[in-house]
């Protein structure tokens, strides 16, 4: 068995909508998509317009959210390969915005002991929401336990790493087999990310991780052309959002006489509503009107590399700190 310089593993992650209570709301607004809709978006104005449209995406889907078990999945795929390695650390998961918290798995793993924790923030590229708001989560976490809190250290971003990379490589390859190699090789190939305020991208990495991947994965498939695309932007609110938005971006492949198109959410590491709803119903219906067919790569989801790199990066820090 291997000595680990870290006694506790957490992963975190943003949270879906599943059966049962999420414990937020006094009365409860609704469905449990709404409440999860609401945790989200506050009262800020046009709230209940955006908390309504969401929700109906949600309901449209059966009401709830793989994401968790998706996510789930994941990770005990990396805690087994951990294990197999000869690590035995705890190793849990807690969410942003739905039940396990992550305030409650801290509460829990920090009175089994833990005081030196390594935590991995299940999202590919950086910006405030997608990188310190998981932070501040965890801050919060950490302040209500005082002086019985667990020192928590972050892995390091990994967006270029080999094995992220040939998870997006193998999915969008199994995405373009059923077109064959010449359709596929001519097909328009659209990479997305989820858009965020064009303020929250100037301050950081975000574009450019978004690019660098779509760059980098283009050319191990022998791809000199493809399109970067934002998806699932807020409405009612009044600044910009990253542009452009990928129903636009299939409009403007039909202008320029594509016949196929395929779709790689790379901004996503799981499948839940902004790719089962917006890509798989609303991308997918506006390319069939415009007369296109469409492909939508898998997210990195379960792909070996992609759990065999989450493994062996954390392997790295629990041997070396």
């Amino acid at each position: 068995m291997s000595t680990a310089q870290f006694d506790g593993v957490l992963f975190v992650g943003f949270g879906g909508p599943t059966p049962g209570c999420c414990e937020r709301f006094s009365p409860c607004p609704g469905t449990e998509a709404q409440c999860f809709v609401k945790a989200i978006i506050g009262e800020r104005r046009g709230a209940a317009a955006r908390l309504a449209e969401v929700a109906a995406h949600y309901a449209h889907l059966g009401g709830f959210s793989p994401f968790n078990e998706l996510t789930m999945q994941q990770v005990r795929a990396v805690t087994a390969q951990l294990q197999a390695a000869g690590w035995q650390v705890p190793v849990r998961v807690g969410m942003r915005y739905w039940p396990p918290y992550v305030q409650d798995v801290l509460h829990d793993m920090a009175v089994q002991g833990a005081r030196n924790l390594l935590a991995v923030i299940l999202s590919p590229f950086q910006c405030t929401a997608s990188w310190e708001a998981y932070q501040q989560v965890v801050q919060v976490g950490l302040d209500s336990l005082g002086a019985q809190a667990p020192q928590v250290t972050y892995l390091a971003p990994w967006p270029t790493h080999p094995g992220f990379l040939a998870a997006v490589v193998d999915s969008i390859r199994q995405a373009s087999a059923p077109l064959g190699p010449e359709r596929a090789a001519a097909a328009t190939l659209i990479y997305t990310a989820h858009s965020i305020p064009a303020a929250m991208a100037a301050e950081g990495p975000y574009t450019q991780q978004f690019a660098a991947v779509a760059a980098a994965t283009a050319q191990a498939l022998g791809r000199h052309d493809y399109q970067l695309a934002y998806q699932s932007q807020a409405t009612g609110t009044p600044f910009p959002w990253l542009q452009p938005d990928i129903l636009d971006a299939v409009q403007q492949a039909q202008a320029a006489g594509a016949r196929d198109l395929i779709v790689a959410p790379i901004g996503f590491l799981c499948d839940h509503v902004e790719v089962l709803y917006d890509l798989d119903i609303q991308a997918r219906d506006a390319a069939q009107a415009a007369g296109l067919t469409y492909q939508r790569a898998a997210t990195v989801g379960t792909q070996p590399a992609f759990l065999t790199m989450l493994s062996t990066l954390l392997a790295a820090r629990l041997q070396h700190g």
